[in-house]
């Protein structure tokens, strides 16, 4: 395994359990210690990590945002089980916009088998993977290339987006809090995600458990009754009376 393949799998293991052992991933790569302890620090260098006695803790900055290819490889199971339902209730012929999250990009991969549909996208990722799907029109907001994400952002993105009234909004987030709402680590991503939800009849926010009571950097926006939440576990009562006040329609796996 390269070094790079390996520096990714730490931080994939560190977003789902949040701390690692230098001894328990000397034994699962089957590389020395001190190999591993490098690896902590170039991810301490980038902020992601803090060393800690013995290990590393993921970093807790509320404007942390991993690269995609990380964020793919964590609660994968999880995001599988969400785009599969999230896919169930799109119906042909609609209009839809898909953001740039991993979770949207594993959606689309349940979207391919539908004849005809409009997709409108941020994501790099997503429009690669309709390419050669002739039921499905594909439209690219274009705008500014952000590498970590692979989506694209700016005002041209936004002003693209604000063309359009579309069916289903399909969106993701890094945490949702009672208070807080629906937040972001990223505020071009943000703001790509608010205008999203304001173009769409209806927001599909597409969640897996470890983002409820979370709280990040920027807000995106408030729950409302056109919202419909898909999760992958049953949520606690506090949540359940949340939605339930607000007539908004939860599905958990």
């Amino acid at each position: 395994m390269l070094a790079i393949e390996r520096k990714n799998e730490i931080l994939a293991i560190l977003q789902k359990e949040q701390r690692v052992l230098v001894a328990e991933l000397s034994q699962k790569y089957n590389v020395t210690e001190e190999t591993i302890r490098r690896d902590l620090e170039k991810l301490e260098k980038e902020g992601f990590v803090k060393k800690t006695y013995g290990g590393a803790v993921l970093n807790s900055n509320t404007n942390l945002d991993l690269p995609l290819r990380i964020r793919e490889k964590t609660n994968k199971k999880e995001k599988q089980i969400i785009a599969k339902i999230v896919a169930e209730l799109i119906e042909e012929g609609e209009t839809i916009m898909l953001d740039s999250s991993s979770t949207s990009l594993m959606v689309a991969k349940n979207l391919k088998q539908i004849r005809k549909l409009t997709v409108i996208t941020n994501s790099v990722e997503v429009l690669i993977e309709f390419a050669g799907n002739k039921g499905i029109n594909v439209i690219s907001t274009g705008g500014m290339l952000r590498e970590s994400s692979l989506s694209l952002v700016g005002k041209t993105a936004e002003r693209t987006l604000m063309n359009f009234n579309v069916d289903k909004a399909v969106i993701s987030c890094k945490g949702i809090d009672l208070d807080k709402g629906i937040t972001e680590s990223n505020e071009s991503e943000a703001e790509i995600k608010s205008i999203m939800r304001k173009c769409a009849k209806t927001t599909i926010l597409a969640i897996d458990n470890s983002k409820f009571d979370n709280i990040s950097f920027i807000k995106v926006g408030d729950l409302n009754k056109n919202d419909i939440v898909i999760t992958d576990k049953m949520l606690q009562d506090k949540w359940n009376q949340y939605f339930e006040e607000r007539e908004i329609k939860v599905i958990a796996e």
